[in-house]
């Protein structure tokens, strides 16, 4: 079964939980996950979210000022154990 899964990248940890914070107040859901290998190197956090809430979320980033290493999408296939 494959999954298209959504992320943004932070440049920094200090970023990512500057971008939680606003999303709680404004009640968006999301998800702090390790970064996934495919889409980058480094270790670090990042946020997994719901495609339908992009806008909302490049709107917050956008007037506070928030650095993002960007958005990005992958396809994740997940096998069934039994």
């Amino acid at each position: 079964m494959k999954t298209l899964k959504h992320y943004i990248l932070f440049p920094s940890h200090t970023s990512g939980l500057e971008l939680e914070k606003l999303l709680k107040k404004e009640k968006i859901k999301y998800t702090i996950v390790p970064t996934p290998r495919e889409l980058s190197a480094c270790c670090g956090i990042s946020m997994e979210y719901n495609k339908e809430n992009e806008y909302s979320i490049k709107k917050i980033i956008d007037d506070n000022n928030i650095s993002i290493s960007g958005f990005h999408s992958l396809e994740k296939e997940y096998k069934r154990f039994y």
